[in-house]
């Protein structure tokens, strides 16, 4: 049960082939000459038979036929019947690598697939590469170098012209697969396997659209969460994603969206070709996540101001050494060295003076990393200057980037760059886009741990009237809420508003206003005009009671006369906001499809549209991820002491957007909404302006499923009592919990850890601690039993801390409708009921998301854990692949 479910399609023992009769190679069709060649050009590690399905026998001479993997390439009228006697021989996997494969015949392909429990690659595919199993199941090309790169694309084409670049330059992959317009295996499975595969360091994709948001971010976030994963997405502009649907069959959705998905996976995205493996390569390296600090080494002012002006061109920072640094590093360099901005060592220097620059700057706390830039100069050996960056680079704790210039002088320093594995590029702006994917994939990587619940801890929302509102304006079979229906609901979420009262008649507009005190505002009221200044439905700093009156009376006029059909409810009254230097900003929410609700945030006021400053986060938020939107706008500039006006409350923006989060997670009926504008500054925030969409929402997009993001799950956190008095919290893990998970397996007993890992190790791998604590809510669980206990710190004081003493967790299993467990209790809380509840909590778990069966292997010589399950009702048989185990199994009654 520890083997991956896509073992037998990417790892196979064995392999039939069905491509045609041998003794008949001329009736193969173009795919299966192709795949002959590129099966039979290395010989396989495992056993491979070929097959034909016009042979003669009987199905008993089928059932000496044992094969892991079907590998299919025949005429289209013939896959069928090839994928039927695949089943019948009890396959897990098949390939069909074939074109021309129509949706229909396609998705009749993937029920015979699934009836048969056989994992589907294709159809309309070319098939996948293993190098190191020397298997080209693929008609892409000749079988990869091995290495430790993994490359899915949804492109066959690509996949082919990736793997003829790549031989030319070295690159070596793990896993190539090419994945068609019509496969069953998806692009979140293919990632799913790529995460847990040992032999895959990295992983690039091409792609050009998704078929399941949830399923694709789930995988997506664990496969970057082990590992750095680089993405070049087609379709970044509307002609390219017409295309792409077109192409790949798939979903693309908006690409300011998709920007925003994959940063909160984790994942790094690349505008080219050629990026993608430079990308790939640095992340890959030795260096950590580090942050945005570049410092440039350079031997010519030209080259280092290239490369600083792109540095600040995708947002970087200019690495500077301290006038401390500076001091101790003049000794050593060249008379004509400036050491200020750029380091730049001058013409003359050599390698030793290369070397003391990097040295210097490695040592920079104030530095993330090094970019050394040599220009070709006579008389000058930059073969031995690269000869000394490369001894001298396992000193180096700091990204370490290089680019020699030049072309016909250069070739011999790039190898002894290259061979010493440091990244060496051409150009200057090459080498600084190659850290800013560096830099990304770290502030990506903190928006990956961030797992937010729901509702955040500002005071508790009246989240069941704005429900009721909603569905009385649905009711009336409208989707656009008034802007005293739009104030309303932001009201229930605690948002700030303008007070706003609606006038029917110029005499109650003149009421109103007095009551309010002047100035004031007027604003059309109508369910069918969204842009009330295009139709003249908004005055500003009305006076007196008879420019209400006037303006009220010509307002209704104008706006009758610009849209007569529109329904007029009247004119609302509200008081100008006295934020005289007060920023406008908007935050709005979009529905895409397929990520859907997605927060928006950037200028706001009438030129909204012409600014086009709009920055993009998935929901749920946190504090952490609202402060990042708000510093990726371009508004956020004037944010700060600003022309004389002095900062504004950011506290107070960033509660708006949690509370709008907040909506976002609660209310699935939103489909579009604009607070347009919020008035902000140093006192507060304020909303004057508002306009909501909403729509019927589906019974399915209960427990939070119309988020791509499952939020984390506070609700089911649970205070139980202790076995001979004390209690504990049960509740689901947080990434915060990666300390006290460690600390709770270190102090685990031999025996115990033995129990639960079937291992002798002392503590958690990082990697395996980290997939352990950061989970994705939605296909897995696990909860964790916290005690508080009373402590003395160094000098004596009593401190309160808290610890893990058990860990109960499932993961679905691909079926999606069963799941696996696994229990673990610290030893000195054994017996104490702690087992019982984490069990029967996590069981509760599964059930409520649907899953019908869980399992779980424990070791035959765990009598206290096979007692547990017994007692819960799990049935205990024995497990046929490894007698050391007993697999324990229970149906999950649905309630």
């Amino acid at each position: 049960m520890d083997k991956h479910f896509l073992s037998a399609l990417f790892s196979p023992a064995s392999i039939v082939v069905f491509a045609g009769a041998q003794d008949a190679p001329e009736s193969h069709t173009p795919q299966a000459k192709a795949l002959h060649q590129a099966l039979t050009a290395q010989r396989f590690t495992g056993k491979l038979v070929f097959l034909d399905i016009h042979a003669s026998g009987t199905l008993a001479d089928l059932a000496s036929v044992h094969a892991d993997l079907a590998i299919i390439a025949l005429a289209v009228n013939e896959v069928a019947a090839a994928l039927e006697i695949a089943g019948r021989i009890k396959c897990q996997a098949a390939v069909v690598i074939s074109s021309g494969i129509d949706a229909n015949l396609a998705a009749d392909l993937h029920k015979m697939a699934t009836r048969d429990g056989i994992y589907l690659l294709g159809p309309n595919s070319l098939g996948f590469q293993r190098p190191s199993l020397q298997l080209n199941a693929s008609v892409a090309g000749e079988l990869a170098t091995g290495g430790p790169l993994a490359l899915v694309s949804q492109s066959g084409a690509l996949t082919s012209s990736i793997l003829d670049w790549a031989k030319k330059n070295a690159v070596g992959f793990s896993t190539v697969v090419s994945l068609g317009p019509n496969t069953a295996v998806d692009l979140a499975q293919v990632l799913d396997f790529l995460a847990s595969d040992a032999k895959t360091h990295s992983i690039v994709i091409y792609m050009e659209g998704i078929t399941n948001a949830r399923r694709f971010m789930s995988a997506l976030r664990a496969a970057a969460n082990a590992k750095p994963v680089v993405v070049l997405k087609a379709g970044r502009k509307p002609p390219g994603n017409r295309a792409a649907l077109t192409h790949s069959g798939t979903i693309v959705g908006s690409d300011d969206v998709f920007d925003a998905a994959l940063r909160r996976a984790g994942a790094v995205r690349v505008r080219s070709f050629v990026a993608l493996f430079s990308a790939a390569k640095c992340l890959a390296s030795r260096y950590k996540p580090v942050g945005k600090r570049l410092a440039i080494i350079t031997n010519g002012g030209g080259p280092g101001v290239l490369a600083a002006d792109w540095v600040s061109e995708i947002n970087l920072v200019l690495g500077r050494l301290t006038p401390e640094q500076v001091q101790a590093l003049k000794p050593v360099m060249p008379p004509l060295a400036t050491l200020t901005d750029l380091v730049d060592v001058s013409e003359e220097a050599g390698p030793e003076q290369y070397r003391a620059a990097i040295e210097a700057v490695s040592k920079a706390p104030q530095i993330d990393g090094i970019l050394v830039i040599y220009s070709p100069k006579m008389g000058a050996d930059g073969d031995a200057v690269a000869k000394a960056i490369a001894d001298f680079n396992r000193h180096v704790s700091k990204p370490l980037l290089t680019c020699w210039m030049g072309d016909a002088t250069v070739g011999d320093a790039r190898k002894i760059l290259n061979d010493a594995a440091i990244p060496s590029f051409r150009t200057p702006e090459a080498a600084v886009g190659a850290f800013g994917n560096i830099a990304s994939f770290y502030q990506n990587q903190q928006l990956l741990q961030q797992t937010p619940p729901p509702l955040s801890d500002l005071a508790k929302p009246d989240v069941e009237g704005a429900r009721l509102l909603i569905e009385s304006v649905l009711a009336e079979r409208r989707k656009v809420l008034t802007e005293m229906e739009s104030k309303a609901l932001l009201a229930a979420f605690h948002i700030p508003v303008t007070k706003t009262i609606l006038a029917r008649s110029a005499n109650e507009a003149i009421m109103i206003a007095t009551q309010l005190g002047f100035p004031v505002a007027l604003k059309i009221d109508s369910p069918d005009i969204s842009h009330k200044s295009d139709v003249q439905g908004v005055a500003l700093n009305i006076l007196n009671a008879t420019s209400v009156r006037d303006t009220y009376l010509d307002m209704i006029a104008a706006v009758t006369k610009l849209q007569p059909n529109a329904r007029i409810n009247g004119v609302t009254i509200q008081n100008m906001s006295n934020q005289k230097r007060g920023r406008e900003v908007c935050v709005g929410l979009v529905t895409d499809e397929p990520f859907g609700p997605v927060i928006a945030f950037g200028a706001g006021g009438t030129m909204i549209e012409l600014i086009a400053d709009r920055t993009m986060e998935l929901p749920p938020l946190n504090q952490f991820l609202a402060r990042r939107l708000i510093e990726r706008s371009r508004v956020a500039e004037t944010l700060g002491v600003w022309r004389g006006a002095p900062g504004v409350n950011l506290e107070a923006l960033e509660q708006i957007l949690l509370r709008v989060s907040e909506m976002v997670c609660e209310l699935p009926q939103l489909r579009e909404m604009d607070i347009n504008p919020i008035i902000v500054d140093e006192s507060g925030a304020l909303a004057v302006d508002a306009r909501i969409v909403v729509d019927n929402a589906a019974p399915s997009v209960r427990h939070y499923n119309h988020l791509a993001i499952l939020p984390y799950p506070s609700q089911h956190e649970q205070l139980c009592p202790l076995a001979g008095g004390g209690e504990y919290v049960v509740r689901p893990v947080h990434p915060d919990d990666a300390h006290m998970l460690q600390a709770f397996v270190r102090g685990l007993s031999p025996e115990s850890r033995y129990f639960r890992f079937v291992s002798s190790m002392q503590e958690l791998p990082a990697t395996m601690l980290s997939r352990f604590t950061l989970i994705d809510y939605d296909r897995e669980m696990a909860l964790v039993a916290l005690v508080t206990e009373e402590t003395k710190d160094a000098q004596g004081n009593a401190v309160e801390s808290t610890r893990i003493v058990g860990v109960s967790r499932y993961i679905t299993n691909p079926d999606r409708a069963s799941c696996e467990f696994s229990l673990v209790v610290a030893d000195e809380f054994k017996g104490k009921g702690l087992g019982s509840r984490l069990m029967l909590s996590i069981m509760d778990f599964a059930r409520e998301k649907g899953l019908t069966e869980i399992e779980g292997l424990v070791l035959a010589n765990n009598p206290n854990m096979l007692k547990l399950m017994k007692g819960l009702g799990f049935a205990v048989k024995s497990f046929p692949e490894d007698p050391d185990f007993k697999l324990v199994t229970h149906h999950l009654q649905v309630v």
